[in-house]
């Protein structure tokens, strides 16, 4: 089995066997993330968009994670570049960005993500990125440039339809289709026809860039399984309050039916 480099790009290898599995981390516990990583998942998510999660808290749990040989990425609360540099300083592998629906958005985040002349981000070399000054600034400048993933969440008909445009960007290297908020938008249910269809053109507009789609599919392994087979390139299973809250509930059932 090839190992991938524990970068973000790395996740994406072209040469590597199996692909990328993810959990999202919700809980401000060091715990979760060591499990994870025993557990066998290539890279978390740490949610600070639906999480009560802090940039400190990110900032243990990314460390916990690049030790353990996980890839950190952060779902961002805001598109704010000042936002995107902490997180991307604070030695995240890259980051999910939600309800981009434009290109115009997704240029924005993409700049926000890389050094100039490819961007707006500001040089932190003694940072956690930068090895605290100890790595050399060119290292440092290349690395957040070419190892740093950044991807846009597709979560409305009209990121769908932008798809094609926002995967044309350089700075863009993935996108992930929120299918629950795609649903919602437009009343109606992740596994309905209409919403497959959009999920579909979006993978088919993420091949033709020649880059990846990703989807999250909570705590079915199989529909995700189901998914790759048709294309999907990345998926994410349940999260980690998700998994206790399952657990204990079947112990409880469990216990209960047997008395």
């Amino acid at each position: 089995m090839t190992t991938p480099r524990r970068t973000g790009a790395g996740l994406f290898a072209p040469d590597r066997d199996t692909t990328p599995l993810g959990t999202w981390l919700k809980l401000t516990s060091g715990e979760p993330v060591e499990i994870m990583a025993f557990a066998g998942f290539d890279f978390v998510v740490i949610d600070l968009e639906h999480a009560p999660l802090d940039l400190q808290t990110a900032y243990r749990l990314i460390n916990s994670a690049t030790a353990l040989g996980m890839v950190p990425l952060v779902r961002v609360p805001d598109t704010t570049a000042s936002t995107i540099q902490k997180i991307l300083d604070a030695g995240a592998m890259g980051i999910l960005v939600p309800h981009v629906d434009t290109v115009q958005q997704a240029a924005a985040v993409g700049q926000a993500c890389r050094f100039p002349p490819h961007g707006i981000r500001g040089a932190g070399g003694t940072s956690r990125a930068g090895a605290w000054g100890l790595r050399p600034n060119a290292d440092y400048l290349a690395t957040g440039n070419d190892d740093v993933l950044c991807i846009p969440q597709l979560e409305s008909v009209e990121a769908i339809k932008a798809a094609p445009e926002i995967l044309a960007l350089d700075s863009i290297d993935a996108v992930f289709v929120g299918a629950a908020d795609l649903s919602m938008s437009m009343g109606s249910t992740p596994a309905s026809p209409d919403v497959l269809e959009l999920i579909g053109s979006a993978l088919d507009a993420a091949h033709a860039a020649g880059k990846r789609c990703g989807l999250a599919f909570g705590g079915v392994p199989e529909r995700a399984a189901r998914a790759v087979r048709d294309g999907c390139d990345f998926v994410l299973l349940s999260n980690d309050t998700s998994m206790l809250a399952e657990a204990a509930r079947g112990l409880v059932t469990a216990f209960r039916e047997a008395e």
